[in-house]
């Protein structure tokens, strides 16, 4: 069963990286006091609680009792629950405000600390990871920990107190009818292991993880939606996500159902009727056997239903701390992946020549096992010059082109620019030489401007023109409400062309010497194909430059062209001799040559290789 202190035990044990365990302590070390002000309050708003029922009592056995009633007792019994009604209301109001503050403060720190994590991990790690899952974390999973901080510290605390001190009481009344009063607890208590078995906890962690396939597969079909509506796809488009809906009903109805029966014979037996069933009967029982007074049968009919408050508490919020601990495990895996380790000495590059030693790069998959992507790359890639990197999906091309700004390490080899291992290079200054440009291109809620100088915010105007100009995009910005100072997302909308041609804008303002684009024109038009073609030409004088490309005008301009298979190279050389030669790019040429003349009427430009 998990409670506050099993969720409190659970932020704290040492993770797979120790500073991860480390930084979750950290995050609530600051609140400790908050905390206990929390408790405090909830447990004396509690027990204060417990002064007009005691009054209730009070004044049943007064005026039950033989003999003249006392009128200043029962002035003072009045009083004094009034006055602890009062107490109660103060002080459980102050224990919700401060406890909701607090759990604002610490899913505030939560995410604050998972963007810093996440600005840290490598950017590849970001490649394997559903758009959804990773929302997920940052959103409901955060959100999820609301219980564990603006509730269950004080609310579970006094529900224990409470009880606690009604059943002293009570002992002082009968002991015997405590006793039987305590039966509906014991057979509540007796269920809760059931709730605990393997099979339950199995249950649990399927139907979070079909609710992260869920939410992935929202994600994906939202963001696809247009290409759906374009092409009539609409019943493929659906079909994963009515697959992990229905993977989801199937998953939660199994859990109900093993959850139903224990839950309801929790439930009945810590019922007001069933307490108080079991109250009567016993009381009535002591009553005519002449062992209790009439009049001591009061309290147990009052207090006897706070003392299953414990169980009701954990009952009900038995699921909230479970998400809650789920979610602070979820919420620690984030934290605890490692950063891609900085150099304790950073060298500087001498020149941008890349070169590529025996790389090997192998993926984990599920069960530590490995699946390898790259096996035995040796590549050097020039300055003032253009490699165009071709090959079949899956052969290893956009993981061999994510090395060269570090968005993983090799299992095996090195990767080196200007003579260095880009390991031994400090980060700030890899990204300073190394500039990539993404075919799945994300644009900030800013301006055009700011969003072409992400790289370089200091860059003038001139010279975000200058770049936009290069890229093509230039005259569309002009055409937008207030040009480079429009808001994209506010006061305008992109299509995935010009947002493609902003974001290779942005990349030539940052002036790296390396520049790698991975299908960066896929989206665009061929007039603006041409004006970046002809734009890398200019940059190539002085710069290494790889492209991943499947356009035949985009290979033919590349100075060299490396063939993937498999992830290994089969081909390299000049397009003009690889043709010659009648191997993989000849194969490759003939294919696109054949498709580009079937949609443009047999009609190419620009594709002969220089």
């Amino acid at each position: 069963m998990t409670t506050t202190t099993d969720l409190a035990q659970t932020i704290e044990q040492p993770d797979a990286d120790p500073a991860a365990g480390q930084s979750m302590t950290r995050l609530l070390r600051p609140h400790v006091r908050s905390f206990a002000a929390v408790v405090i309050l909830q447990v004396v708003g509690a027990l204060a609680g417990l002064a007009p029922l005691l009054a209730v009592v009070e004044l049943g056995r007064t005026l039950l009792s033989p003999g003249p009633i006392d009128h200043a007792h029962v002035r003072t019994t009045v009083i004094a629950g009034a006055a602890g009604l009062l107490v109660r209301l103060l002080f459980t109001a102050a224990s919700s405000g401060i406890g909701h503050v607090l759990d604002s403060r610490v899913q505030l720190t939560f995410r604050r600390q998972l963007a810093a994590s996440l600005g840290r991990v490598p950017i590849g790690w970001f490649s394997r990871r559903r758009t959804g899952e990773l929302a997920k974390v940052v959103g409901e999973d955060v959100s999820a920990v609301h219980p564990f901080i603006a509730h269950a510290p004080g609310e579970l605390v006094a529900a224990f107190v409470v009880p606690l001190v009604s059943l002293i009481y009570l002992f002082t009344v009968d002991w015997r009818l405590t006793l039987i009063t305590l039966i509906p607890v014991v057979l509540a208590m007796a269920l809760v292991p059931l709730l605990m078995l393997p099979a339950r906890t199995r249950e649990q962690q399927d139907y979070d993880a079909a609710m992260g396939r869920i939410s992935s597969s929202v994600v994906e079909f939202v963001q696809g939606i247009s290409v759906v509506k374009a092409f009539g796809g609409g019943e493929r488009a659906h079909r994963s996500f009515l697959t992990a809906a229905d993977d989801f009903v199937s998953i939660f109805s199994r859990w109900v159902r093993g959850m139903s029966v224990i839950a309801a014979g929790m439930q009945l037996a810590l019922s007001p009727p069933f307490v108080l069933l079991t109250v009567l009967a016993g009381g009535a029982a002591l009553i005519t056997s002449g062992g209790l007074a009439p009049a001591d049968l009061l309290p147990f009919l009052l207090l006897g239903l706070g003392l299953t408050a414990p169980v009701a508490a954990l009952g009900h919020g038995f699921d909230d701390l479970q998400s809650a601990g789920r979610a602070v495990g979820r919420i620690k895996d984030v934290l605890a992946v490692r950063p891609l380790p900085e150099p304790a000495r950073p060298r500087p590059p001498q020149g941008h020549r890349v070169e590529l030693r025996d790389v090997r790069f192998a993926y984990e998959v599920d069960h530590g096992a490995e699946h390898e992507v790259l096996r035995g790359i040796d590549l050097v890639l020039e300055p003032g010059t253009v490699t165009a990197i071709v090959g079949p999906s899956g052969s290893g091309k956009s993981t061999l082109v994510q090395l060269l700004p570090r968005f993983f390490d090799p299992t095996h080899g090195s990767v080196l620019l200007g003579g260095v291992d880009l390991r031994e290079i400090g980060s700030r200054e890899l990204y300073r030489q190394v500039s990539f440009v993404f075919q799945d291109v994300r644009l900030l809620r800013a301006s055009v401007a700011d969003n072409i100088a992400l790289a370089v915010p200091r860059a003038g105007r001139d010279d975000v023109v200058r770049a936009a100009r290069l890229a093509g995009i230039h005259d569309r910005i002009l055409q937008l409400p207030r040009g480079y100072d429009t808001v994209l997302g506010e006061e305008a909308k992109l299509s995935g062309g010009e947002a493609q041609r902003i974001s290779i804008a942005r990349a030539l303002l940052a002036d790296a010497p390396v520049l790698v684009l991975d299908e960066a024109t896929s989206f665009a038009d061929p007039q603006t194909e041409q004006a970046v073609r002809r734009a890398l030409a200019t940059l190539s004088r002085d710069r290494t430059i790889v492209v991943i490309a499947h356009r035949l005008e985009t290979v033919a301009d590349a100075d060299t062209v490396v063939v993937l298979e498999d992830g290994a190279i089969v081909e390299r050389g000049r397009p003009a001799d690889l043709l010659t030669q009648g191997g993989r790019f000849a194969e490759f040429w003939r294919s696109h040559r054949s498709a580009e003349t079937e949609t443009h009427g047999g009609v190419l430009r620009g594709d002969e290789p220089r």
